[in-house]
């Protein structure tokens, strides 16, 4: 049970961390380009 504990905070912490590192490198916007490009092209404007 202790070791479920520990690592559901230290999975939660890395995720956090990599989350904090792709808002600084700007991969948000990133990443809604892609999607803005794959929704057009799925409904043939791309």
């Amino acid at each position: 049970m202790r070791v479920r504990k520990h690592a559901w905070v230290v999975l939660t912490i890395t995720a956090l961390a990599f989350i904090a590192i792709g808002i600084f490198r700007n991969e948000a916007a990133v990443v809604l380009r892609k999607a803005t490009m794959i929704c057009m092209e799925c409904i043939g404007l791309g």
